[in-house]
């Protein structure tokens, strides 16, 4: 259907279609790019055989097939939008609080990647998948935190990149599709299951394992009942500030995200009823939503006590004044960042056996996992936790072993 010649300047594609002869450059020296360029474009004319995809009356035949027909005419002789531009451009025209800071920073990340491997200046209605290809393969072979950048971590750049190619198609400032369309990734782990802190504990002292494999189970550790109990009596003893142990006890009985807590007002206190309403942002893109949660006692007697001291403001946990933030100290009661709750949390544990918790996210599996252990209906843990998929409710359905056994005796008895 089309075969490649190499000429005294790269590679160039020779191709039949509908009975004429065509050949365009593929400005490229790499025979592995050429290649690839025209596997893709052999595939790009099957589906035109096939009738899954239309020929644009009046196209460039070359410029279609070679842009997996997505461009109907070569680009224009017009200034060529750049890597760095249409990120800038995107996040000049971001409504305000339409994403979350962590969701902007991770974008940002994701950006400093591409044009590091890319190019700043890279002319991006050019994209192909190859290119695309050659950013997986690159950055697979990167060190990670805990070896190499996992598939997990690429496909969340890529889905940035989608993102805004997708906003720049929209407004004019690129045309077609994202051209994603069959790429290769690495093959990913998955990840551990859940585990007690008795689990992790008995496979760590085993030995031989990677530091990188022992932070990955600690990761996955979720703690039990007199475990929640032991470590809020520690906090409560250890906390530097007075809002520390009700935003542990908050975070513990809720099942919140980090960025939940510092959303909390203390509007969303019901103490009549006996339920808080947690402000979401992570279910439902486009809003902000909420979900509701009945009130522990241990919970609400913690937070009556709180309001008794709280130094003012409407968030539900606020730093009071006199408190030294960098070299500013608070003339008055400020909500707490999320930055501070971080800091907080691992500055309660440090030097005590709780230092191995990584974070708060550490309190959203235990409740699920308590829930979960003593049969609550699983809607019930949707309607808690905000779970709306069925990869979310795999990853946190799991019992105490002690349960698993029992069950697995009940069935095999006498055996």
């Amino acid at each position: 259907m089309a075969s490649l010649e190499k000429r005294p300047h790269g590679y160039r594609v020779v191709f039949m279609f509908r009975g004429e002869k065509f050949a365009r450059s593929l400005q490229t020296k790499d025979p592995k790019q050429a290649k690839a360029t025209l596997a893709r474009m052999e595939d790009t004319l099957r589906r035109i055989d096939l009738g899954t995809l239309l020929v644009p009356d009046g196209a460039d035949i070359a410029t279609f097939l070679l842009s997996d027909g997505n461009l109907a005419a070569k680009p224009r002789n017009e200034e060529p939008v750049t890597l760095t531009q249409i990120f800038d451009d995107y996040f000049a025209n971001l409504p305000a609080g339409a994403n979350e800071k962590t969701t902007i920073d991770g974008m940002l990340l994701h950006q400093r990647h591409l044009e590091r491997l890319l190019g700043a200046e890279y002319h991006v209605q050019r994209l192909t998948v190859s290119d695309l290809q050659t950013f997986i393969e690159k950055r697979s072979k990167e060190k990670g935190h805990r070896g190499n950048v996992t598939t997990t971590t690429i496909k969340k750049a890529l889905v940035t990149f989608r993102t805004i190619w997708r906003w720049a198609a929209t407004t004019g400032r690129l045309t077609g599709s994202f051209p994603n369309r069959g790429l290769r990734y690495p093959k990913a782990s998955e990840k551990p299951p859940f585990q007690t802190w008795a689990e992790i504990t008995r496979q760590t002292e085993r030995g031989g394992l990677t530091d990188a494999e022992e932070a990955e189970l600690w990761d996955c550790l979720y703690l039990t009942l007199p475990e929640i109990d032991e470590l809020l009596n520690f906090v409560k003893t250890h906390a530097l500030q007075p809002f520390v142990y009700p935003m542990f006890v908050f975070a513990a009985h809720t099942g919140s995200r980090r960025s939940e807590i510092v959303r909390s007002r203390l509007g969303d206190l019901d103490f009549e009823s006996n339920m808080v309403t947690i402000r979401e942002r992570k279910r439902v893109h486009s809003q902000t939503t909420t979900r509701r949660v009945p009130m522990t006692p241990l919970l609400a007697d913690t937070l009556k006590g709180w309001m008794k001291q709280h130094p003012g403001g409407i968030q539900t946990f606020c730093q009071p004044p006199g408190i030294v933030r960098s070299k500013t100290i608070r003339a008055e009661a400020t909500p707490v960042t999320r930055d501070e709750v971080h800091d907080h949390f691992k500055r309660t544990l440090r030097g005590s056996k709780w230092d191995v918790l990584r974070g708060w996210h550490i309190f959203r599996h235990s409740f699920i996992s308590l829930l979960a252990s003593k049969g609550v209906d699983q809607r019930l843990i949707d309607s808690f936790v905000g779970h709306t998929t069925e990869d979310m409710r795999r990853r946190y359905r799991h019992l105490y072993p002690s349960i698993q056994q029992s069950v697995m005796a009940a069935v095999f008895v006498g055996q």
